[in-house]
């Protein structure tokens, strides 16, 4: 059967186009390169997973301007009983972003203090007075941005296959970043042909033809991350066109050749292309565009580039660059489909405030949960860009009103499209370190993990709401000490879920570097000269720090710190890397992630809690693929402190 002009149903074309790639080694991502990080990285595609080389802020940060001081200093404070503090030894000017002394916990904002001259009266020099006085107390820490509050050092930044954004590369360059490793950008020769063609600008006369195909098709190429060799106009000459070709072929990925793909007697794309390779493909079952030519050209060197013959007429010509060589080129990069940024309507996950008389851009992760579009607020503090790195959308609170409560509409603008959207797994619940690796060999799978840690009470109750398929959890019952059995009934009564076994991890103390304080047990924790850091209130390591506090017979009360709290164990970590605390409960792993010492004190097991209903609709069908996958699970246990020999066993009820 001729091959010419002869449509085929476009699954068919694009099979034989396929497997014709896959023979000659061209079916994935062509390779990669190392580039600087600066601005030209933006639109480039990550070909290697990044992780967080430092802490971001790697130091305690003023947020405000005024007078750092020590939080303990300012107790008593009232406007009637005002306290008056040493400038130099009880106090010192800082601007925002400026370093606190190492002595400080905590800034006044300027305007919260009345600096004095030595005679007591209100100072000329208000950043340099001989003293302040203060008229209200204020808690450690407050105006503070502490190291991690962005970014924690080992933590993933940013998953392989991402298109970066300008908002990536800040995020990169916070994360200690300076170079990245990028998929090579494939190579696009577009030759248009024709002897009735004209160059842009020229003077005209009949029968010319502008020659814009190719600007058009350069265009696309570049926008979907490719880079394009527009070539001089090719007059309609076998000879010349077949010259032209292999002068492409050599040092080109791909060759699109614009115009005579049809069948007249100055179309020669079709014969050009059997004479220095195959035609695979000639005309497929699409209007407009039928006439596309789909081959391989053969070099010198025996090795094969495929060529694209893109019919003349300029609406068929984009449209063959939509359907044959976006996807091309998103296969050579390994990057996803672009988003088109849909508004959807979505509801949101939890109560929000917003100031009254301003417009609101809230950054929110999304997913669909039981039918149900779901915006999850993150956080909004004004020097965390990591959170419009993991953020999916914008859901504008407008000015008027003071916020939204859970399950309030909202509409938002998405930066994804909604077919990852609909492929996103959403999980709510307890932090976990394998929750990162989760989400990498997911993406390789087509699916996407967004994890907001709310700790494991947390989860079971947004499980309740129908607002996220899986939340992690590990809450021991004091009484039978059994993890989770007794919450699950007392959160989930009414919903049908099942509960998997996933890492069994040790939980214990983090401690500074040589562990100079000699920390050895949670007795430790009353000493005067110990402060410690928390997990939030409802988490599972909470919930087991007030189980074996209770045991020991020692009192929250005493404990320096026990109302400060983290919501995730790297920024436990990073409270005590910093100096924030001497201590905190965390896992092996996120002490080891920060080069902390740690003390081993008790063994736990990390569950899944999902609903039925998730597990019927197949979302999660890959989550359990990796349960049995020998390389996720050495990923897994490259993390000290976990066990895997239990994953995905299904625990019965």
């Amino acid at each position: 059967m001729s091959i010419y002009l002869h449509d085929i149903p476009l699954t068919e074309a694009k099979s034989r186009f396929q497997q014709e790639l896959k023979n000659a080694g061209l079916w994935g991502v062509l390779g990669q390169e190392e580039i600087p990080l600066d601005e030209k990285a933006a639109g480039r595609v990550l070909a290697e997973s990044v992780w967080a080389r430092i802490s971001s802020p790697h130091y305690h940060a003023s947020a405000m301007d005024g007078f750092a001081i020590r939080a303990e200093n300012s107790l008593g404070a009232a406007p009637s009983n005002p306290v008056q503090l040493r400038y130099e030894e009880q106090a010192v000017y800082v601007d925002t972003g400026d370093p606190l002394p190492q002595w400080a916990n905590a800034v006044i904002p300027i305007e919260n203090v009345e600096p004095l001259d030595d005679t007591g009266h209100i100072s000329t020099e208000p950043r340099h007075p001989y003293s302040i006085r203060i008229r209200a107390a204020i808690t450690p820490w407050s105006h503070v941005r502490p190291m991690g509050e962005d970014i924690v050092a080992t933590e993933l930044v940013i998953p392989a296959g991402q298109t970066l954004r300008p908002v990536d590369l800040g995020a990169l360059a916070a994360s200690g970043q300076t170079s990245l490793k990028v998929a090579r950008v494939p190579r696009v020769a577009i030759l248009p042909t024709g002897t009735e063609l004209v160059p842009i600008g020229s003077d005209l006369k009949a029968g010319d033809i502008i020659e814009f195909n190719s600007v058009v098709l350069g265009a696309q190429v570049n926008q979907w991350g490719g880079k394009a060799d527009r070539f001089p106009i090719t007059i309609d000459n076998f000879d010349a066109i077949c010259q032209r070709v292999e002068e492409a072929a050599r040092d080109h990925d791909l060759i699109l050749l614009n115009a005579g793909s049809s069948a007249g007697s100055e179309d020669f794309s079709v014969h050009v292309t059997e004479k220095l390779g195959t035609v695979l493909v000639h005309g497929v079952a699409v209007r407009p565009g039928h006439p596309v030519i789909l081959g391989m050209i053969t070099r010198k060197d025996n090795s094969k580039i495929p060529i694209i013959g893109v019919p003349g007429y300029p609406v068929s010509a984009a449209l063959t660059g939509e359907i044959f060589v976006q996807p091309l080129l998103t296969l050579w990069l390994g990057r996803k489909d672009p988003s088109q940024e849909p508004v959807i309507t979505a509801k949101i996950t939890r109560k929000v405030n917003s100031p009254q008389g301003d417009d609101d851009f809230m950054r929110v992760a999304v997913g669909r949960v039981n039918g149900q579009v779901l915006a999850a607020p993150l956080a909004k503090g004004a020097g965390m860009i990591n959170t419009l790195v993991h953020a999916d959308g914008i859901a504008l609170v407008p000015r008027g009103i003071q916020g939204l409560e859970a399950g309030d509409d909202v509409q938002v603008k998405l930066y994804r499209s909604l077919k990852e959207i609909d492929q996103t797994i959403f999980a709510i619940g307890s932090h976990d370190l394998t929750l990162d690796i989760l989400a990498q060999f997911l993406a390789q799978r087509e699916r996407r993990l967004v994890s907001v840690n709310v700790g494991s009470q947390g989860g079971l109750v947004a499980l309740r709401r129908g607002e996220a398929h899986f939340a992690g959890s590990h809450l021991l019952d004091p009484e039978t000490g059994v993890y989770n059995k007794s919450y699950i009934n007392q959160y989930l009564p009414d919903t049908p879920v099942s509960v998997f076994n996933w890492v069994g991890r040790e939980q214990g103390l983090i401690v500074q570097k040589g562990n100079p304080k000699n920390i050895l047990s949670l007795k430790d924790l009353e000493r005067s000269d110990i402060s410690y850091v928390n997990r939030q209130r409802g988490s599972g390591t909470r919930v087991l720090l007030d189980y074996q506090l209770g045991k020991l017979g020692l009192s929250a009360e005493r404990i320096s710190g026990y109302a400060q709290e983290e919501y995730t164990h790297l920024a436990v970590a990073a409270a005590v890397k910093s100096g924030r605390a001497d201590c905190g409960m965390g896992i092996t792993a996120a002490a080891n992630a920060l080069e902390l010492d740690f003390i081993p004190l008790y063994t736990e097991q990390y569950q899944l809690v999902i609903p039925n209903t998730v597990l019927e609709n197949h979302l999660l069908d890959p989550l359990f693929d990796l349960t049995q996958d020998p390389e996720f699970k050495k990923a897994v246990l490259k993390l000290p402190g976990y066990t895997v020999s239990d994953m995905g066993r299904l625990v019965e009820q």
